[in-house]
C-alpha cells in the first residue's frame, strides 16, 4: 500500500474545483429574471384563487358567526330582561303572600281570642252557678248546724238542770239558751 500524502494546497485545489461548479440554482444570478417571472405568476394565481374562492367563503363564515353572536347576545339580553321581570313578579308575589299570611294569622288570633272569650264567659257562668250552689249548700249547712247546736244546747241544758236535781221548765230553759246563743251571734 502506498501512502499518498496530500498537501494543503492540493486539497484546496480539489475543493475549489468542486466549489466552482454549478452550486444552488436559486442563487445563480443568471436565472433571476426567470425566477422573478414565475414568482409573479405564482403569486397572481394564489391571489386569484384566494380572492375568488377562499376569501369569500371565509368572509361568509365570519359574517355568519358575527350574526349568530349578535343574535345570541340579543336573545341573552331578552332572557335577562324576562328573568328580571320574573324575579320582580316573584318578589311581589312573595310580599303579597307574607301580607296574606299575616292577615290570616291576625284573623285566626282574633277568632281564637273570640272563642276563648266565649268559653271564658261560659266557664265564669258555670263557676258562678257552682259557687251559688255551694254557697246555698253552705248556708243550708250553717242553718241546719245552728238549729242542731240550738237543739243540742237545749237538750244539754235540760240534762244539766235535771242532773242538779231540779225540775226544769222547758220554756224557761229554751228561752235562756236562745238568749245566750243570740248574744254570740
Amino acid at each position: 500500500m502506498a501512502t499518498e500524502t496530500i498537501t494543503a494546497e492540493e486539497a484546496l485545489a480539489v475543493h475549489g474545483a468542486e466549489a466552482a461548479g454549478p452550486g444552488m440554482p436559486q442563487l445563480d444570478v443568471s436565472s433571476f429574471p426567470n425566477q422573478i417571472f414565475w414568482l409573479l405568476v405564482t403569486l397572481g394565481v394564489i391571489y386569484f384563487v384566494l380572492s375568488r374562492f377562499a376569501l369569500p367563503r371565509i368572509g361568509a363564515v365570519l359574517a355568519e358567526r358575527a350574526g349568530t353572536i349578535t343574535n345570541d347576545i340579543a336573545a341573552a339580553e331578552e332572557l335577562r330582561h324576562r328573568a328580571r321581570e320574573a324575579e320582580g313578579a316573584y318578589d311581589k308575589a312573595l310580599a303579597d303572600a307574607r301580607v296574606e299570611a299575616n292577615r290570616i294569622v291576625a284573623e285566626t288570633k282574633a277568632q281564637i281570642q273570640a272563642d276563648l272569650d266565649v268559653e271564658m264567659e261560659k266557664a265564669d257562668a258555670q263557676i258562678a252557678a257552682k259557687t251559688a250552689e255551694s254557697q246555698a249548700a253552705i248556708d243550708e249547712i250553717r242553718e241546719s248546724s245552728a238549729r242542731n247546736v240550738s237543739e243540742v244546747a237545749r237538750d244539754v241544758a235540760r240534762e244539766i238542770v235535771a242532773a242538779f236535781g231540779a225540775d226544769a221548765d222547758v220554756t224557761k230553759v229554751d228561752a235562756a239558751v236562745d238568749a245566750k246563743l243570740g248574744e254570740r251571734a
